[in-house]
């Protein structure tokens, strides 16, 4: 492999401080070109300090004079920006975007870089969440791979490599159930942000952290996969696997399974996908066969945990309803961040803007950006002050 230019996008994010591991562990291979963050500037300077990258974007513009200033003296242009941003994703400067800025926010970045000939890591499942059919047709037919980073996605991606001609007949998403797998509604309703923050099995930001507590993670991983795998809602299926060792699983029309396992690391995905086609040695945790283990599989319960069925039935109507759904989580997941808002709170939250913002069949990117901002405002409008 000749070096390959890294643009990490959201680089003090979890994934973005774990994509610059594998950068760091691989100088022959990758360095870093491009790193962006929104507003963790102490970080971003840290970072920018030890990789020494072409370009540095702070997306929040009062930020700008310190980190410019503390990289005075280096051959780094500092940017700031949603706007830099948009236009650094169109340079040439760099071969393959980590994108992991987490978020809507992700998604004109990446389809600027699609649309500029760029091969994508995605991370961000929101921007396939929201606009699927648009960004996978702008890579079509600019002919930029979009490699899934997600450890779902990717075991999925990594299950179809040399099945070109074998058609799907389903693909099992394994879900670890978060951290109240098995609980009900009379202990949700007094969950804390704390507590569900704390995931058993993943190391991750806490957005994606309360997404898997409530499975709304695993309801926008489905809507993902509809537009990475090119498939029929009725073809995804999930399942609790607790452990999280087999990552997920495609089954073909002869009835055969394959899985991907591994320990959970996201390093290991993230890997892959930078180096793709080729699979690079590396002293990441091993799993073992020979200690006592027993995988586990059950049904999610969606009673209880309702947001896993709103994404469903969002996925299934499509439209711009996954948008509205997108918008409304993330501005639920901020008021319970916030101790604004209950743990039950969220969903009754996205379901309420769900039913208020109107459909629309074919969404534009346009009408995408519309039912994003009016499902925001009307979602905000139901927290109480």
């Amino acid at each position: 492999m000749s070096q390959k230019r890294i643009a990490v996008f959201g680089s003090t994010g979890s994934i973005g401080k774990q994509t610059l591991e594998v950068i760091a562990a691989h100088p022959e291979l990758f360095v870093a070109e491009i790193l962006t963050a929104q507003s963790n500037d102490s970080l971003l300077i840290e970072q920018a300090l030890q990789f020494v990258p072409n370009i540095v974007v702070i997306g929040e513009i009062a930020k700008y004079a310190v980190v410019k200033k503390a990289l005075e003296g280096k051959p780094i242009k500092v940017f700031a920006g949603e706007e830099a941003l948009e236009q650094v994703a169109g340079m040439d400067c760099y071969d393959f975007m980590m994108a992991g800025i987490v978020g809507f926010a992700g998604l004109k970045p990446t389809l600027t870089a699609i649309e500029s000939g760029k091969h994508i890591g995605l991370a961000n499942k929101e921007t396939l969440v929201v606009a699927g059919d648009i960004v996978m047709q702008t890579a079509k037919q600019k002919g930029v791979d979009v490699i899934p980073v997600d450890s779902e996605h990717s075991a999925i991606f990594q299950c179809l490599v040399g099945e070109h001609n074998n058609p799907i007949e389903k693909i099992i998403l394994t879900a670890s159930g978060g951290p109240f797998l098995g609980k009900k509604p009379n202990f949700l309703v007094n969950v804390k942000r704390d507590h569900a923050l704390q995931h058993p099995n993943w190391a991750m930001g806490a957005k994606i952290s309360i997404d898997s507590a409530t499975l709304m993670n695993k309801g926008l991983e489905m809507i993902e996969a509809k537009w990475l795998f090119g498939l029929h809602p009725s073809q995804i299926k999930v399942v609790v696997h607790a452990q999280s060792i087999i990552h997920s699983m495609v089954q073909f029309e002869d009835g055969s399974i394959k899985a991907q396992m591994g320990l959970p690391d996201m390093k290991l995905p993230i890997q892959y996908a930078m180096a793709f086609p080729k699979r690079l040695k590396n002293n990441f945790p091993r799993y073992h066969f020979d200690k006592p283990n027993q995988l586990s599989f059950d049904e999610p319960d969606v009673k209880t945990f309702r947001n896993l069925y709103l994404a469903t039935e969002a996925m299934q109507i499509g439209g711009n309803a996954p948008c509205v759904l997108n918008a409304a989580n993330e501005i639920a997941v901020y008021a319970f961040l916030k101790n604004r808002i209950g743990f039950l709170d969220m969903t009754e939250l996205i379901e309420r803007t769900l039913q208020k913002i109107d459909f629309i069949a074919h969404p534009s990117l346009d009408d995408y950006f519309e039912s994003d901002g009016e499902a925001r405002n009307y979602a905000a409008s139901l927290i109480q002050l």
